[in-house]
């Protein structure tokens, strides 16, 4: 990949920049263990992955109340009745999700060299939270709240490439989700890098499915791609 080529990155959040799934299983775990239920955490994550893409997928709401939603359903299909604590409990719980260990060190890194954006399916108060642990501050940020859309929806990448002023030429886009980026952002014509930070992991992890979809390169963490632009 010819790296000279863009001046631009767009980033996933939560995924590719902040460790979702360490906080999702931090979050749900309680939740099911007072309620008496013993389930791996891969199930967990597999579960989150399913119900959280169909309630996006519906009117558009808060990703606050997509994620009480969520643990509403999950407690309809593991056989509990969650409180209104616990329904809140997993949006409270994404100020504590950490950033993985790569990050901060690689977006620094990068900034010297590109201008950087994020494309994120959250709030504006829920990534202000997290956006205090990545260390460098974004050219752009587009919100599912800003565009009242979820990925993987063209509006949210189309609003970055109005917002960035330029088309998908010059933009490399990095995340981890199949499905919520890497597919659609193909689509336009992006070129995009796969952050697998599920290598190695059984099963989809918190994000649905998906086949058939290509990157342009596939990367195991944030540091590799930092090493082969020759900025780590």
């Amino acid at each position: 990949m010819n790296f000279d080529a863009f001046d631009c990155l767009t980033f996933d959040c939560y995924g590719t920049l902040i460790d979702w799934e360490s906080g999702i299983l931090d979050a749900l775990q309680p939740i099911l263990a007072g309620h008496g239920l013993t389930v791996k955490d891969e199930e967990v994550l597999t579960i989150f992955g399913e119900l959280e893409s169909a309630v996006e997928a519906k009117t558009y709401r808060l990703y606050r109340k997509v994620l009480a939603e969520v643990v509403d359903d999950m407690g309809k299909t593991l056989g509990f009745k969650p409180s209104a604590e616990e329904r809140d409990s997993l949006a409270e719980s994404i100020k504590e999700w950490p950033t993985f260990a790569d990050t901060v060190d690689a977006l620094e890194a990068l900034k010297g060299s590109y201008r950087l954006a994020v494309i994120s399916n959250i709030d504006d108060d829920l990534f202000g939270q997290s956006a205090q642990k990545l260390g460098v501050e974004f050219d752009e940020v587009v919100t599912a709240q800003q565009v009242r859309s979820y990925k993987p929806s063209s509006v949210n990448f189309s609003t970055a490439f109005q917002r960035l002023g330029h088309g998908p030429d010059g933009i490399l886009h990095v995340a981890q989700s199949l499905y919520h980026d890497i597919g659609p952002a193909r689509e336009l014509g992006l070129s995009c890098v796969w952050v697998n930070r599920r290598a190695g992991k059984m099963g989809p992890g918190a994000t649905t499915t998906t086949r058939g979809v290509e990157p342009d390169l596939e990367v195991a963490n944030l540091k590799a791609l930092t090493m082969l632009m020759g900025l780590s």
